[in-house]
């Protein structure tokens, strides 16, 4: 399945959610994650986002709703699908949507953002979400061809400060500046009352992850309570 325009806006106004394992932790592995986004799938998820080649591969197999995709290599700078080797890698892998890095910020293989997101139209069927820390990460993804940007790495990356919730501020901004792009809401969106708030500052979709997919830390919220 390509994700043409028509499929794409059928996510307007939807959940979007994201199953992610961290490395060592039991749920890490390719299965569960198929597993765990055929579930979200079942409570309402319009489209899923997975990390990993093997998790895209088993998540497409196991939903037939939008994949978005990422492949997450190093811990600090740009590693959320830092190249465009690893950008094709996803695509081929099955995603619909593959999210990078969409800052500024240099990227290891020395391609700017612009070719890598060319690159990535040019030799895949793929759309290009662009993972952005503030409003000129946004500008410039947008600038660069990218299909949809996402608040991903507000907090992140030194621009904008962290904000205990998603950056309603920064999604409102740039919203407001109409790109003409679906603008996702991600990061840090713990309840249903905040998803509803980022969808009411302009997003077209919000992404949810943690506090959906990621028992340890919800498990780690309520044990903290009772503390």
């Amino acid at each position: 399945m390509i994700l043409t325009s028509e499929a794409l806006e059928a996510l307007r106004g939807h959940l979007i959610v994201s199953c992610q394992a961290y490395p060592g932790e039991p749920m890490r592995d390719p299965r569960t994650t198929g597993q765990v986004a055929a579930s979200a799938v079942i409570g309402g998820a319009a489209a899923v986002r997975v990390q990993g080649l093997a998790d895209v591969q088993h998540t497409r197999s196991a939903v037939e709703v939008p994949v978005i995709g990422l492949w997450k290599d190093g811990h600090d700078g740009v590693f959320i699908t830092p190249t465009l080797r690893h950008a094709l890698a996803v695509a081929n892998a099955g995603a619909h949507v593959v999210a990078i890095d969409g800052t500024r910020r240099g990227r290891p293989d020395g391609l700017t953002l612009a070719q890598t997101v060319a690159g990535i139209h040019a030799e895949s069927h793929a759309l290009v979400m662009a993972d952005c820390g503030s409003f000129d990460d946004a500008a410039a993804a947008v600038e660069a061809g990218a299909d949809l940007v996402g608040t991903t790495l507000s907090g992140y990356t030194g621009e904008r400060p962290k904000t205990s919730g998603p950056d309603l501020d920064l999604l409102r901004h740039i919203a407001g500046a109409d790109f003409g792009v679906p603008v996702i809401a991600e990061g840090r969106i713990h309840t249903p009352a905040q998803a509803r708030q980022a969808l009411d500052a302009g997003a077209f979709a919000v992404v949810v992850g943690t506090a959906i997919t990621h028992p340890a830390t919800i498990a780690g919220w309520f044990a903290e309570a009772l503390k």
